[in-house]
């Protein structure tokens, strides 16, 4: 009797470290060889971020350009509840291309902004976009593996950090807001990247 119990107790162990170990592969994604992790954290104090969702941004249907991250404190699959929420928030950028250059991405980044936001939201934020604008022409290219990060930090701002280096902190929780619509705003740089990103498509391989 006591045999079977401490034998019962093993059997349940190894279901309990199986089913972890379930949990823990299924929350890694693999997109177009590129391990995206499933959890970040931006900051000391500042809570855990988790992968909403990710996927590739294509341009003329067929050219991969990057694989687009979204990490929220928790998923959300509707724009509208990410551009409220205050929390802390990561978009990042894994370059698959070496026929970007960073004006490439500003060029898209600006005509996002123009088809999402009203000409008064611009306006707010012009001098800020154009400190972006500023810091991205500086950087030139990206080659192929270079990783860009958006990090929204409250009471911070949005701290940009290209190939683990940062370049710039631009003020406001509007202008991450508005960074935002270009990923997953209505008029997005790419409808099936926003989709990823949002977590409403299957992308990439779970392992």
């Amino acid at each position: 009797m006591i045999q079977t119990k401490v034998t019962m107790k093993i059997f349940l162990a190894m279901l309990l470290l199986t089913g972890a170990a379930g949990i823990s592969a299924a929350r890694a994604v693999e997109i177009e060889g590129v391990k995206i992790d499933d959890k970040v954290t931006l900051a000391s104090g500042v809570p855990e971020l988790v992968l909403n969702g990710a996927g590739v941004r294509h341009k003329f249907a067929f050219f991969k350009v990057y694989i687009g991250s979204l990490y929220l404190t928790q998923k959300k699959t509707d724009n509208e509840s990410v551009f409220t929420d205050p929390g802390p928030k990561r978009v990042s950028m894994h370059i698959l291309t070496s026929e970007v250059t960073a004006q490439d991405l500003i060029s898209s980044m600006n005509n996002a902004l123009a088809a999402n936001l009203s000409p008064h939201e611009l306006a707010l934020l012009e001098k800020r976009i154009r400190d972006m604008n500023t810091m991205m022409s500086s950087v030139k290219t990206l080659k192929v593996g270079s990783i860009v990060h958006l990090d929204y930090v409250p009471d911070v701002g949005t701290r940009v950090i290209i190939d683990a280096q940062e370049r710039i902190t631009i003020p406001g929780e509007d202008f991450f807001r508005a960074m935002l619509h270009i990923w997953i705003g209505n008029k997005p740089v790419d409808g099936r990247l926003r989709d990823a990103m949002l977590g409403k498509a299957g992308v990439g391989r779970l392992f």
